[in-house]
């Protein structure tokens, strides 16, 4: 078992996922109610944790990485298993 910091937190996990539902990092701040600048920084501080570019961005779209797609799956898994907890 691990007892060092995780190098992610589930809340990390929730805006992630919320930027995948919605292709937006906007519209995953309102819906996560935070500011969309601590929206993308906690994304941006997780993508170079992992070392690995979750979401291709540019003005007019948000895409998953392929590795941003594995890692939504996981974290989907992970946050259902905190829900249940």
């Amino acid at each position: 078992m691990r007892w060092a910091p995780h190098p992610c937190s589930l809340r990390q996990l929730q805006y992630v996922a919320a930027v995948a539902e919605t292709k937006s990092f906007g519209r995953a701040a309102e819906l996560c109610a935070v500011a969309q600048p601590s929206l993308s920084a906690q994304v941006a501080q997780l993508e170079r944790a992992l070392d690995v570019t979750i979401f291709e961005r540019s003005r007019r779209h948000v895409l998953l990485t392929p590795a941003g797609a594995e890692l939504l799956a996981r974290a989907r898994v992970v946050l259902r298993e905190a829900d249940e907890v």
